[in-house]
């Protein structure tokens, strides 16, 4: 939440009834682990090349803009983590994301899903680019969509990096 707290902070130049300036607020900031990191532990090793992270909320970043980043994602073959992939009051974002990634991606490319990563009611789950929808997928899920190179193994994803090219083990 740190950058909603510094881009309101930001936006602010006295505080309110021209009390002490923000810029004098100090704000920690406690690292935590990302939801990606999360999932992609939960996967197997889906993240060990480049990656983009994209929401799919379009209640503050207009579509076209998500639209344009999908395609952007796709095209360069990132692995793609995906935030916010369906809520009841926008259903379809997830379907059209799946409709532009498969321009780009065969639909055997290992997804995986993750619904509520280290919660007690955790599902993880692989599958495939063509049958993602098939698998319960909610504001709870984090979505992540292996690149041309990824492949599953031992029920896992694993995105690799090369290592077994570069060193003879």
């Amino acid at each position: 939440m740190a950058g909603l707290v510094f881009e309101i902070l930001s936006s602010q130049h006295v505080g309110a009834n021209g009390s002490t300036p923000v810029n004098s607020i100090e704000v920690e900031i406690v690292p935590g682990i990302p939801a990606l990191s999360s999932c992609a532990a939960r996967l197997g090793a889906p993240l060990m090349h480049d990656f983009a992270s994209i929401s799919l909320s379009d209640l503050l970043t207009p579509w076209d803009l998500i639209t344009k980043r999908l395609e952007a994602a796709a095209s360069a073959d990132f692995v793609i983590v995906i935030y916010n992939p369906k809520s009841k009051g926008r259903p379809e974002n997830i379907n059209k994301a799946q409709e532009i990634i498969l321009r780009h991606r065969s639909g055997d490319t290992p997804v995986g899903i993750v619904k509520a990563a280290t919660r007690e009611n955790e599902k993880v789950m692989v599958t495939d680019l063509a049958h993602m929808l098939d698998c319960e997928i909610d504001m709870l899920s984090t979505v992540i969509i292996g690149n041309s190179q990824t492949f599953q193994w031992n029920g896992r994803m694993v995105t690799p990096r090369g290592y077994d090219r570069k060193y003879k083990i």
